[in-house]
């Protein structure tokens, strides 16, 4: 009986919560509050001052792989639950997505 209610989701749920709830104000009290110092959230790198301005992220790059990892994914459960029957519809898929990827890295 104890077994069940502790394995059920809402049980491991506000267990879990708990427990991050009491590391977070442990790590609170273990984390150093001092007073600001000049140039203390200023940006630094490598032993040198960063000129400060805002920098604009690229995340063109990104999208290429994430959207190759989602196909990837697809493929992966798509052949994990093909059957007998479908397997003229998984083919046809395949050759899409295929073609997806192709069209996702030309070069312009």
């Amino acid at each position: 009986m104890l077994n069940d209610l502790l394995l059920s989701p809402l049980a491991v749920f506000v267990i879990i919560l708990l427990v991050v709830g009491l590391l977070a104000l442990l790590a609170r009290k273990l984390s150093m509050r001092s007073t600001p110092a000049p140039g203390k959230e200023e940006p630094y790198a490598c032993g040198q001052n960063v000129p400060t301005g805002k920098i604009q992220p690229n995340y063109d790059d990104f999208f290429h792989f994430a959207f190759l990892f989602t196909i990837l994914e697809v493929v992966a459960l798509l052949i994990g639950t093909v059957t007998g029957k479908a397997i003229w519809l998984t083919v046809t898929i395949l050759a899409i997505i295929v073609l997806a990827i192709f069209i996702l890295f030309r070069r312009d």
